[in-house]
C-alpha cells in the first residue's frame, strides 16, 4: 500500500487524547483512512451498517467507478473484455493477472475442458434432491459436496491445492448447472464433449438428449459466453466478501465458494434478473404492454410498494458499462430467434424504453442494468428463470476464486471478525423461576 502524505487527525470533545490516522492511496479511486489501531488506542470502534464506507481488503482484481459507469477487471475496461476476449481468457486474466498469449491460452483452456467431468457419485448425490428444488439449493449442495470428491485440493493454505481446485471449480460448474436442470425436467445427463468451446459445452449439457445430434448455435453461443464475461467479477460485493470471510477461517476452497453460491442466491443480489422477469411475468398476467402507464403510476407511487427490478444499480450511478454489451447481445439473439414479437420481449422493450425517457426514471439514473437484459436473453434462450442464478453463480466462481487466493496470499490476512454497537441488556442477575 502506498502511504499519502496527507493525514487525518481523530479528535474527541470530551477531552480524550486525539489520535493520528494514516492514509492510504490507491492506484485509482478514493483513498483509505486506515483504522487498525484504533480500538487499542481508543477503546472504540467505527459503526458502518453494511460496510459502505469501510475497506475490507487491498485487492488489485476489480474496479469499480459508479459514478463514471467504469468497470475495470485488472486494468482492462470490461468493454474491450467483452468484445475482444472471450470467457476462458477472462478466466485466465483474473486468476493470473495479465491475458493469455496465443500458448497460455491453449494450455489454460486444454486444462479446463479436460476436467468437465464430474465424479460418477454425483448422480446419486442429486437424487436426493426433490425434482421441484430450487437449483439454487442443489448447487449450494452440489458445491459443498465438491471437497468430499477432490481430497487432494481441500488444503486452502497450499497454493498447489488452490490452483487445482480453481480448474476443477472453473471446469465442473457448467456440468454441476447442466446436471441439475437435467435432473429437474427428468431428462437424462449428458456429458461434457472437450472439442466443444466452454460456452458451447455448456449449451450442449443443458440441451442436447441421447436421441440426436446437438449443434451449438453460434450466436447464442457467443450471447452465453458474454453472460458469463460480464459476470466473472464485481469487486467486493456481497457474495464475494462472504467468499472471503468464510475462507479466512482456513475452509476449504469448495466450501468458501459454496458459501458464495448460498449469498448469490439472494433476489437482491444473483436473483435480480430472475425477480426481474417474474416482474415481466406480473405485468403480462395484468395485461401486458395495455397496463405499462399502470404499472409505472404504482412504481412512482412510495406507498405501493411495487418495485421496478432490473433499473438501477446499487453502485452504478450512470449507465451499468455491462448493460450497454449486454443490450446488443439481447437484440442480436432476439433478431436470431426472430421473438421481437413475443408478448413478454415486446413488454420488456417497452419497459426499457420508458425508462429510458420518462423524467422520473432519467432524474434518479434508473437505467436498464445488466440484470434486465440477460433475463430475457437467458429466457430467449430457453433457460427457465429459476436457474438464471445458478448461471450467475457458474459465471462468478473464477472471480469469487481470485479474490480468495489473493486475500489468503496476503501477509497482512487475519480471521474477518466484524465488531458491533451492543445496544441490548446490560448485566443482570438471574432470578428464581417464581419469582420471573
Amino acid at each position: 500500500m502506498t502511504p499519502s502524505d496527507v493525514k487525518a487527525t481523530l479528535s474527541f470533545s470530551d477531552g480524550s487524547p486525539s489520535m493520528d490516522l494514516p492514509i492510504y492511496k490507491g492506484s485509482v479511486g478514493p483513498d483509505v483512512i486506515d483504522i487498525r489501531k484504533l480500538y487499542g488506542q481508543t477503546g472504540k470502534f467505527t459503526y458502518d451498517p453494511g460496510f459502505l464506507s469501510t475497506a475490507s481488503c487491498n485487492s488489485t482484481i476489480t474496479y469499480i467507478d459508479g459514478d463514471k459507469g467504469e468497470l475495470l477487471y485488472r486494468g482492462y475496461p470490461i468493454e474491450q473484455l467483452a468484445v475482444n476476449c472471450d470467457y476462458l481468457e477472462t478466466c485466465y486474466l483474473l486468476l493470473n493477472g495479465e491475458l493469455p498469449n496465443a500458448d497460455q491460452k491453449a494450455e489454460f483452456e486444454n486444462r479446463v475442458m479436460h476436467h468437465t467431468m464430474v465424479n460418477e457419485q454425483m448422480q446419486f448425490f442429486l437424487r436426493g434432491f426433490r425434482r421441484d428444488a430450487h437449483p439454487m439449493a442443489v448447487m449450494t449442495g452440489l458445491v459443498g459436496a465438491m471437497s468430499a470428491f477432490y481430497h487432494d485440493s481441500t488444503d486452502i493454505n497450499n497454493p498447489e491445492h488452490r490452483e487445482i481446485a480453481a480448474i476443477r471449480l472453473i471446469a465442473k460448474m457448467p456440468t454441476l448447472v447442466a446436471m441439475a436442470y437435467k435432473y429437474t425436467i427428468g431428462q437424462p445427463y449428458i456429458y461434457p464433449k472437450n472439442d466443444l468451446s466452454y460456452a458451447g459445452n455448456f449449451m450442449r449439457m443443458m440441451f442436447a438428449t441421447p436421441c440426436e445430434d446437438y449443434k451449438p448455435n453460434d450466436v447464442l453461443v457467443r450471447a452465453m459466453d458474454r453472460i458469463f464475461t460480464l459476470h466473472a467479477d464485481h469487486e467486493q460485493n456481497a457474495s464475494t466478501s462472504t467468499v472471503r470471510l468464510c475462507g479466512s477461517s482456513g475452509t476449504n476452497p469448495f466450501a468458501a465458494i459454496a458459501a458464495g453460491v448460498a449469498c448469490l442466491w439472494g433476489p437482491a443480489h444473483g436473483g435480480a434478473n430472475e425477480a426481474c422477469l417474474n416482474m415481466l411475468n406480473d405485468i403480462q398476467q395484468m395485461g401486458g404492454v395495455a397496463k405499462i402507464g399502470e404499472f409505472i403510476k404504482q412504481v412512482k407511487d412510495k406507498s405501493s410498494n411495487v418495485k421496478l427490478m432490473g433499473f438501477g444499480h446499487r453502485v452504478y450511478k450512470n449507465y451499468d458499462p455491462r448493460a450497454k454489451l449486454m443490450r446488443e447481445t439481447c437484440h442480436e439473439v432476439l433478431g436470431e430467434l426472430g421473438l421481437h414479437n413475443d408478448p413478454l420481449f415486446k413488454l420488456a422493450m417497452e419497459l426499457e424504453k420508458i425508462a429510458l425517457e420518462d423524467e422520473y426514471f432519467v432524474a434518479r439514473k434508473l437505467y436498464p442494468n445488466v440484470d434486465f437484459y440477460s433475463g430475457i436473453v437467458q429466457r430467449a434462450i430457453g433457460i427457465p428463470v429459476p436457474l438464471f442464478t445458478a448461471i450467475f453463480a457458474l459465471a462468478r466462481t473464477v472471480g469469487w476464486i481470485a479474490q480468495l487466493n489473493e486475500m489468503i496470499a496476503d501477509p497482512e490476512y487475519k480471521i474477518g471478525r466484524p465488531r458491533q454497537l451492543f445496544v441490548g441488556a446490560t448485566p443482570r442477575n438471574v432470578k428464581p423461576i417464581a419469582e420471573r
